[in-house]
């Protein structure tokens, strides 16, 4: 690599790849191998980190203020760890107008106290016209460790859970581009994921947001990680109407479209039912399913494969390029 592509933030397997060989080697720190979605610090403290460049800043069902903490929180749920502080740090370009940050302020707000998180500290940059894009966002959150992922713990038999419909934030912001001379009435899944915080002491063994790379690459890293492979079922991932027909229309494949308010849960087979019908409690779970499982019987060790609609298997590999760039 001699220059930096859009793939290396795509969050697919050449960003991984990117990061596990240049940015970690580094600095050799043991809290940055394990690559998820949080460092679980000593003391019971888990920090993570993120950045927002999404485009455009406001998009049916949410805006890049309401990303910036919504994504921030839900890395923390997904890592065992109940949201507290959040930062906050503004890069603005000059010539932005007072009343669009004032926008995104609101949003912030709004979208922190229905978290339930303080922002306790940040920071503001303003560059020059040209050399940024209005307003990009970075937070870093801090929360309490309730759990520990545990994909160690995961057996041969136990299920795998999608939260609810795949792709609904990538065409959301897709659509208000006015890419591909489409119009669609899809909104943004964008949400915060607490309600899957309980989840942890029912039962659950490991979650991820389904963000950048889509279900199909979290899934892979995840079965990377196995000593058994991992099938999920075509039949079985929920989808809007409105995603399905777009992805077929532009031959896009929705297990890569990203999500910002749904998440994949693994569980023991008999945690499954009472952790399903406890996410189809709440008004951001009732769609959640069961999609597969850790599988002994198809594929081998470290593989992701699908069970398509007609019964044939599909090996399922990470993203290795950018669908579609700056949705978050």
């Amino acid at each position: 690599m001699t220059k930096i592509s859009l793939e290396l933030g795509s969050g697919g397997r050449l960003m991984r790849e990117f990061i596990a060989g240049k940015i970690v080697p580094a600095f050799a720190d043991p809290l940055l191998r394990d690559l998820g979605d949080a460092a679980l610090l000593p003391g019971g403290i888990a920090f993570t980190t993120d950045s927002y460049v999404v485009d455009p800043l406001f998009f049916p069902g949410g805006d890049i203020g309401r990303l910036a903490v919504n994504g921030t929180v839900n890395d923390l749920v997904v890592s065992g760890a109940e949201p507290r502080y959040l930062s906050l740090a503004f890069i603005l370009e000059e010539g932005l107008e007072a009343e669009v940050l004032d926008r995104v302020i609101r949003s912030i707000r709004a979208a922190a106290r229905a978290a339930g998180v303080r922002i306790v500290t940040g920071d503001t940059k303003v560059v020059r016209r040209g050399q940024g894009d209005k307003v990009f966002i970075n937070t870093a959150g801090v929360g309490r460790s309730i759990a520990r992922p545990r994909p160690d713990r995961i057996r041969r038999g136990d299920k795998i859970i999608l939260t609810g419909t795949l792709g609904d934030h990538s065409l959301a912001v897709t659509m208000a581009r006015g890419e591909f001379g489409l119009k669609s009435s899809v909104r943004s899944d964008c949400a915060p994921l607490l309600f899957l915080l309980p989840l942890w002491k029912r039962g659950a063994l490991w979650m991820r947001d389904v963000t950048r790379g889509g279900l199909a690459t979290v899934l892979s890293e995840l079965a990377e990680r196995l000593p058994c492979p991992v099938l999920i079922e075509e039949d079985k991932v929920p989808l809007s109407r409105p995603v399905r027909a777009a992805a077929e229309l532009l031959g896009i494949d929705p297990l890569y479209m990203a999500c910002e308010g749904k998440a994949v849960v693994v569980a023991p087979a008999a945690k499954a039912g009472e952790l399903l019908r406890r996410m189809r409690a709440h008004p951001l779970g009732r769609r959640a399913a069961v999609i597969g499982e850790v599988q002994a019987g198809v594929g081998r060790p470290g593989e992701l494969l699908l069970r398509t609609t007609v019964g044939g298997l599909r090996l399922l590999e990470p993203l290795t390029s950018e669908l579609l760039p700056r949705i978050c």
